[in-house]
């Protein structure tokens, strides 16, 4: 679990991945700053064995498990510590980590997403297995306020108030009156 707390970033609980940012795998049992992210955190999001925040100068930064490139730093490989994501330095209103994808929605209104791509959840309308950097979700264009990621499907809701969703539609996640799937 993670809060914002006078601008910083304070993480407790399970830490078998370091997924709450303290350098260590040991759990955590009382609220403990994240390193290096005591202030100038604007969001911070909790996913299945990651963690991600964005700062106030709109950096997105993460920590915690990377197999399937859910930090966004260009690789899968066991991150030790806390890292920026690829490509994302400024820009970013808001993040939300899910099992083992991360999303994020820009200033622009736009939404990225890295990480697993089951059932289509990276949103770019690829079949790749996983992305390690960023890519552009084709779906909401450039106007999206928040995202929201689950296991395997993320939802959106845009500035006009629609609610658009992607991925994995498994006993009708989306709200369409249907079960399929979608990757854009």
């Amino acid at each position: 679990t993670c809060a914002i707390q006078s601008g910083g970033a304070k993480c407790w609980g399970y830490n078998s991945v370091r997924q709450g940012g303290v350098g260590t795998t040991t759990d955590i049992l009382t609220p403990t700053d994240v390193t290096g992210l005591t202030s100038g955190i604007a969001n911070i999001s909790t996913g299945g064995f990651h963690t991600c925040a964005v700062t106030t100068g709109g950096a997105a930064k993460c920590w915690g498990s990377n197999d399937r490139g859910q930090l966004g730093v260009g690789n899968t490989a066991v991150q030790t510590g806390i890292v920026a994501v690829s490509g994302l330095s400024s820009g970013v209103a808001s993040i939300s980590a899910g099992f083992q994808t991360t999303c994020a929605v820009m200033t622009s209104g736009a939404v990225k997403c890295w990480g697993a791509n089951s059932g289509g959840m990276l949103g770019d309308g690829s079949s790749v297995l996983s992305s390690s950097t960023p890519v552009s979700v084709a779906a909401p264009g450039n106007s999206v306020q928040s995202v929201a990621v689950g296991s395997g499907y993320a939802c959106a809701v845009g500035t006009d108030g629609a609610l658009l969703c992607w991925g994995g539609n498994v006993g009708g996640r989306f709200g369409s009156s249907t079960q399929a799937s979608s990757s854009t």
